[in-house]
């Protein structure tokens, strides 16, 4: 105690005067302290917080010496409302890690399932006849709809005994809402009252009566119902994808923690979620969210980084989508090793609207539309360059730009217009041809069709480069061409499939390229799964009631079905870390589409490690992978040592050992973490040749041999050493090494893999090489 008052006085002697501050607006920071101490004290430590903040805020500003949030479960720290001078003053704080703004994070905004067991080519009977009800999903999002019947609990046991959350209620929620499915809510507002200095030395926070758990967004209740939605029979979107609607481990719970809003959701919240989640006992914690590809900050000032990897020293195995800023390189987010980064892709079942034109020819198109147009209906064609606004410029007629339309030209037509300028969305050009009096939208833009848009009751149809040249052809060829865009229809079995949704965020990591980035794949496009009944009328077609299901895309999408498939590996290997279902989830996951022949991206090249992490997961196969890859709490601090951090710094995160950094760490030695991937970031033709080692346990069969199969790349040599791996026992380890030349290999990054096979299993180790 006497240390903390000399540093809390040497903080109050050399912060800055009151004039040097006074032009500087407080704004929210979140102060990260690393791992809880042995013995640590709620009460105690937000006490000590308090007297922190005290030191730094002027004492005619007293009213902002309280905490917003505080965490105090799996790891300490506070957020508050601070200077960039009082940020700056606690960061040389003994026992702070990290002083960060508390930024705003973005969302990554049935058939499903049944894609994904066919492509495992395993019985699907086996899937849930063997999954426990024990396990815990923790969803952190915009909420839940309670009233779905997704989340009923018919035929569930009792909630576990383990089981310490809650049921918030709220102003349109009660504890009645949960169930033996939902068996938690819990809700955050920036406006909860703050953790202030009592005079009866309390320190407690209350929720304002504004808000509740409930979902006004519809995001968290698709997400959580994708994850462990209650299998419902007959659903559809408005009579589109009619079936089975389930996620992907039925019989798991749901602990529902609404951290978001439309708007995004604040990293302090984000935070106090995961601390909150861990200490209530989940399982598995599902983030659809994240930071900008373009605003990535370091791994100990990501409050997702930060949160997983306390998470995962309790156990608890975070899941979140890498992000939607594809196809370019380097956009994939929340990339730490300890998280499971998910990509989105496709599946066998898309939504065509098609196009009829005046001379008879059908052109096949894609959104979810439900005109009630017919092919006996028929109306003008028109290109928007050719019904520009007076002084419009043609490229913005062209792309549907808000204004650029003549209505007295546009007015009963249909209009084409083209993708070419990514800033206006397809909502906003739907919204632009809708208000110029159009009679329907057909737009032209190769990337985005493979994620067909719901435009609600108005006719739309999107078309690739190929068809939209055969339809400006045909305009072109008479003087009064005419269409007809038909309402949405099913395409079932569509090929090929997966492919990876041009919206899905690529690697390499832009904080390391030594971890190969994403982790899997998953369906994240055209998604059925619950929703709010929607309250906006142009969403609902005429004539109907709102619909209990959305169709969504994103890899918010993708990682609610990986968080599931994750549960349901938990539920029959109730005793395997979060890295081992990762590595059984990469090392099983399926590398070739519906037609068998090699993933490919949306432009129809092969997909590469980049695009789609070690492939589409295949949750049946995941159930006996053979041999894992364990990834322990020791590899992640040398990960931390390699990456650069201070070992001084490294020692806060983890409390209660004695742990130190490897000599002369450098980034280069990231490439040697047991990681079920394997990245080495530089490989430079003339240099020695680079070695890197992996460790296997066995998972399978006492008695089995394992032998190595290379698939290298033109130009690199691969070896793998010893190539047989020989095992008396379930649980035994071996280790083998893998050594790349690049000689003669061209520059940039090549691909390739190490298969070990029993006869029975197959274990791939995907390999990315970035010759220089």
């Amino acid at each position: 105690m006497a240390a903390l008052l000399l540093q809390l006085l040497f903080l109050v002697l050399t912060s800055p005067s009151v004039s040097a501050i006074s032009n500087q607006a407080p704004e929210p920071y979140v102060v990260y302290m690393g791992g809880i101490p042995e013995g640590g004290d709620q009460e105690a430590l937000q006490a000590s917080h308090l007297q922190m903040l005290s030191a730094v805020i002027p004492s005619d500003e007293e009213a902002r010496v309280s905490l917003t949030q505080s965490y105090h479960h799996a790891f300490e720290g506070f957020s508050a409302m601070l200077t960039e001078t009082e940020a700056a003053s606690l960061s040389g704080y003994d026992g702070v890690v990290s002083v960060f703004r508390d930024r705003i994070l973005r969302l990554h905004t049935t058939r499903s399932w049944d894609f994904l067991e066919a492509e495992s080519g395993i019985g699907s009977e086996r899937l849930h006849d063997r999954a426990s009800n024990d396990v815990i999903i923790g969803i952190i999002d915009t909420g839940i709809w309670p009233e779905s019947p997704s989340f009923s609990d018919a035929g569930m046991g009792k909630i576990p005994s383990r089981w310490k959350g809650t049921c918030m209620e709220g102003s349109d929620f009660k504890k009645s809402d949960c169930n033996r499915k939902l068996i938690g809510a819990r809700y955050y507002t920036s406006q909860a009252e703050p953790i202030r200095p009592a005079t009866n030395g309390s320190h407690t926070i209350r929720v304002d009566g504004f808000g509740s758990a409930r979902d006004s967004v519809g995001h968290g209740t698709h997400t959580a119902s994708t994850a462990a939605g209650t299998a419902v029979q007959s659903a559809s979107y408005y009579g589109l994808a009619r079936g089975v609607a389930k996620g992907g481990s039925p019989s798991s719970r749901l602990a529902i923690y609404k951290a978001c809003s439309l708007g995004g959701c604040a990293s302090s919240t984000v935070l106090k979620a995961i601390d909150d989640a861990i200490d209530d006992g989940v399982d598995v914690i599902s983030i659809s969210i994240g930071m900008s590809s373009a605003f990535q900050t370091d791994f100990l000032s990501d409050p997702i980084a930060i949160g997983a990897f306390h998470a995962n020293q309790r156990g608890v195995m975070v899941v979140c989508s890498g992000g939607n800023d594809g196809p370019d390189p380097y956009t994939v987010v929340n990339s730490a090793p300890w998280i499971l980064t998910v990509a989105a892709s496709s599946i066998d079942r898309t939504f065509q609207s098609q196009i009829v034109l005046g001379n008879g020819s059908i052109m096949k198109g894609f959104a979810i539309s439900f005109s009630n147009l017919s092919s006996s209906e028929s109306f003008p064609l028109v290109f928007g360059r050719d019904v520009a606004a007076e002084s419009t410029p043609v490229s913005e007629a062209s792309n549907c730009y808000p204004g650029s339309f003549d209505a007295d030209k546009t007015s009963g037509k249909i209009i084409v217009c083209v993708g070419t300028d990514p800033t206006v969305t397809r909502r906003v050009k739907k919204l632009v041809a809708q208000g110029a009096g159009a009679e329907g939208l057909i737009l032209i833009d190769e990337d985005e069709k493979g994620v067909p848009f719901d435009s609600g009751s108005f006719p739309f149809s999107e078309v690739g480069n190929d068809v939209g040249a055969q339809i400006l052809e045909y305009m072109n060829s008479t003087k009064k061409p005419s269409a007809v865009i038909l309402p949405a229809e099913d395409a079932k079995e569509f090929k090929p499939a997966p492919v990876v949704a041009y919206f899905s965020a690529r690697g390499p990591g832009g904080l390391t390229e030594a971890i190969l980035k994403p982790d899997v794949m998953a369906p994240g496009v055209s998604i059925v799964a619950a929703s709010i009944p929607s309250s906006d009328i142009g969403d609902v077609p005429a004539g109907k009631k709102p619909s209990s299901f959305a169709i969504k895309s994103g890899t918010s999408m993708a990682c609610p079905h990986v968080a599931g498939a994750a549960a349901f590996i938990k539920s029959s290997h109730p005793r395997w870390s979060p890295s081992m279902i990762r590595s059984a989830l990469m090392t099983t996951a399926t590398m070739t589409n519906n037609l068998g022949k090699p993933l490919t991206s949306n432009s129809g090249a092969n997909a590469s490690f980049h695009d789609m992490g070690a492939g589409e997961i295949s949750p049946l196969r995941a159930l006996s992978p053979g041999l894992v890859f364990e990834t322990t709490t020791e590899d992640y601090l040398r990960f931390l040592c390699y990456y650069g951090y201070k070992e001084q710094v490294i020692r806060s995160v983890i409390t209660g050992t004695n742990f130190s950094c490897p000599p002369d760490p450098t980034q280069d030695l990231i490439s040697n973490i047991n990681y079920p991937s394997i990245s080495i970031a530089k490989l430079e033709g003339k240099q020695t040749v680079v070695k890197v080692s992996r460790t296997v346990t066995n998972v399978g069969p006492a008695n089995s041999t394992y032998t190595a199969a290379v698939d290298a790349p033109s130009g690199i040599v691969v070896k793998v050493s010893p190539e047989r791996l020989a095992f008396t026992k379930r649980w035994m380890r071996a280790s083998y090494e893998v050594s790349f030349d690049a000689k003669d290999a061209s520059r940039g990054y090549c691909y390739g893999s190490i298969t070990w096979s029993d006869g029975a299993h197959t274990v791939r180790n995907g390999f990315a090489v970035n010759a220089m």
